[in-house]
């Protein structure tokens, strides 16, 4: 059985598998967003901190896509959490990607341990009752840091986190079932670290006829709350990229999967990220 198209978290439909554009710039990054439109995608990622807005509004406009079929994502970046600065981050990324709304505006990092992100939170709020977004959340937040933001926030939506194979999030997937709010998988296939490499995976791979890149974003795609963001400037990489919503894992090829996590084991882990707890 294929993985459902979209996943609906809190009555919302959102679009499983998405394009992120993660150091895509310039006319690359317009292309890639127009065809992975034409291609079938419908969920488009991206963020202050990439500096593409204006190419990837460019791509939106070029696929033709109605603004209500596309699930459209961006992050706040750190220096920009102050309300007011917030807000005008806000407004200028609307003005770049030429839409008059956002469908989810995060947070993209942790102010810090202690999560002092109270005013940001209160600020997307408020950018939620003015209608410039349908969604608010955060990245990169673990499950000790997203609890106290939800005591502050309840409406909290997403928690978009580096998530593969390699890297199981227990308590945060817990979290975002529990409470159903939606986690979404940057790095899908560990930052080409070599999950895609792994034995298992590949023997996976092999038995259904696909890539291993399929089976990793299949083994993400078919949880509950999760969505998830593959990244590629290749046109037929993207299209298989896509295909990976038809792969039907058995259980016990979850079962062989599930093993491969490490405590720790990310690959995205800058000097100011915050204190994991996985």
């Amino acid at each position: 059985m294929s993985i459902a198209f979209t996943k609906t978290i809190r009555g919302v439909a959102v679009p499983t598998l998405g394009i992120g554009t993660w150091e895509v710039e310039g006319p690359t990054a317009t292309e890639t967003v127009a065809d992975a439109i034409a291609a079938g995608y419908r969920h488009v990622d991206t963020a202050v901190a990439y500096g593409n807005h204006a190419e990837v509004g460019e791509g939106i406009r070029r696929s033709g896509i109605a603004r209500d079929e596309l699930w459209l994502t961006t992050k706040i970046w750190l220096d920009s959490y102050a309300p007011k600065r917030l807000r005008e981050s806000a407004e200028q990324a609307l003005k770049d990607l030429g839409v008059d709304y956002l469908d989810l505006l995060l947070l993209h990092w942790p102010a810090g341990d202690d999560a002092e992100t109270e005013p940001a939170l209160r600020a997307l709020q408020q950018l939620r009752d003015d209608s410039l977004i349908r969604e608010l959340g955060v990245s990169n937040f673990p499950d000790y840091l997203l609890r106290p933001a939800l005591q502050i926030a309840p409406e909290i939506f997403a928690d978009q986190v580096e998530y593969h194979a390699h890297l199981a999030h227990e308590k945060l997937t817990a979290t975002a079932l529990e409470l159903d709010l939606m986690i979404t998988a940057y790095s899908p296939l560990a930052h080409g670290e070599g999950l895609t490499a792994e034995s298992v995976v590949t023997e996976v791979a092999a038995k259904h006829g696909v890539s291993p890149a399929q089976v990793c974003i299949a083994w993400l795609a078919r949880q509950g709350n999760v969505t998830v963001l593959p990244r590629s400037t290749n046109p037929d990489r993207r299209r298989e990229n896509l295909a990976a919503l038809e792969v039907d894992l058995t259980a016990g090829d979850v079962a062989e999967l599930d093993e491969l996590s490490r405590p720790g084991k990310r690959y995205i882990n800058p000097p100011f990220a915050p204190r994991w707890d996985d």
